[in-house]
């Protein structure tokens, strides 16, 4: 059974789960717009109200009735922020066992971990999101159920960058140490393997940053999130275009330890298109070749019945080649199949 649809007290625990994460969300979006510090600084036996984010200072006037109240503000609307955010996350930690004795875990924790850091970052579901079988996990959220064990199997991640989202403004922490600073933040054992695109950590987790090849003529420089010396560099791979050109799609998950992720995927039916091209290629390994149509199919299926929304002739999937997205639709014939429960 590729597909299983969440029983009745999982769905109801998942939909909980869902409602404090968008809570936790709030206070974490409104923390961001608090950031930094406001303090009083003397100059010349004078007052005045800095903010400051990061390393840098930034005067806002001498001390005054107007100033005074902007403090008085920003201390309230921060603490405010922060108490809404640590309430939601005590809850959503109180959760965390129920949701693993529902058998709600199914992201690899350090995948979790990895996709949290990038969202701190603002990189994923800008610049960067999730492919490969990471993916699943978005799918099934999305359509409420879980994809089977040997479908949704994996030890690595695949990011996909698009060079045209590359962020202009960067957090300090991202701009000196990179996306592998990043990385090394979540698991300091990751290690950049010669190529320049891929890291793996002590547990032989693999971590792998794509592009789509470049149309130019000549050789485009090498793509990279940060100009930082030592930074991962996309491996540039034919057929990954249509994938960054595809609407992109974003779920709650839940990971092995019952914490909820955030993950920005692309769409599933570009998935499918994908998966289903990957294994008619007759430079790919046999085994891969079967597990990519067992997804692309497993996946086309989950889209046809349970998210009838996202349709295969949507004019959104118009740069996808049109031949394998018409092959993909077929399938998953709309007929019964038992996936309706448990």
């Amino acid at each position: 059974m590729l597909f299983k649809t969440l029983r009745l007290d999982q769905s109801r625990q998942v939909a909980d789960l869902g409602q404090i994460f968008a809570v936790m969300g709030e206070g974490r979006d409104r923390l961001a717009h608090y950031r930094g510090t406001m303090r009083w600084k003397t100059i010349k036996g004078r007052a005045y109200l800095y903010r400051r984010v990061g390393i840098r200072d930034m005067s806002l006037g001498p001390r005054s009735p107007e100033t005074e109240a902007i403090k008085l503000a920003f201390d309230q609307g921060k603490a405010t922020a922060q108490s809404l955010h640590d309430e939601a996350r005590r809850r959503i930690e109180a959760m965390a066992p129920v949701n693993r004795a529902l058998g709600l875990g199914r992201v690899p924790v350090i995948a979790a971990r990895i996709a949290r850091r990038l969202l701190d970052e603002r990189l994923l579901g800008t610049s960067v999101s999730i492919v490969g079988t990471n993916a699943l996990f978005c799918y099934e959220a999305m359509a409420g159920g879980h994809f089977s064990n040997d479908l949704a199997a994996t030890e690595d991640i695949d990011l996909l960058f698009d060079s045209r989202m590359r962020m202009q403004i960067v957090s300090e922490e991202l701009s000196a140490a990179g996306l592998i600073g990043i990385l090394k933040s979540v698991d300091r054992s990751f290690e950049r393997l010669s190529g320049g695109f891929r890291v793996v950590n002590r547990d032989n987790y693999l971590v792998d940053l794509i592009a789509p090849m470049s149309k130019k003529a000549v050789r485009s420089p090498p793509q990279s999130l940060t100009q930082a010396e030592g930074d991962l560099v996309a491996a540039e791979i034919a057929g990954l275009q249509w994938r960054i050109d595809a609407p992109k799609v974003a779920a709650m998950a839940i990971d092995m330890r019952g914490l909820p992720v955030q993950l920005h995927c692309v769409d599933p039916r570009s998935f499918a298109v994908h998966k289903l091209w990957l294994s008619e290629r007759g430079d790919r390994d046999p085994p891969k070749r079967m597990r990519d149509r067992a997804q692309a199919m497993a996946v086309s299926h989950v889209v046809r019945r349970h998210l009838p929304n996202l349709r295969f002739d949507d004019r959104s999937l118009e740069a996808l080649p049109k031949a394998l997205r018409n092959r993909v639709s077929e399938l998953a014939p709309d007929e019964p199949g038992p996936d309706a429960d448990w």
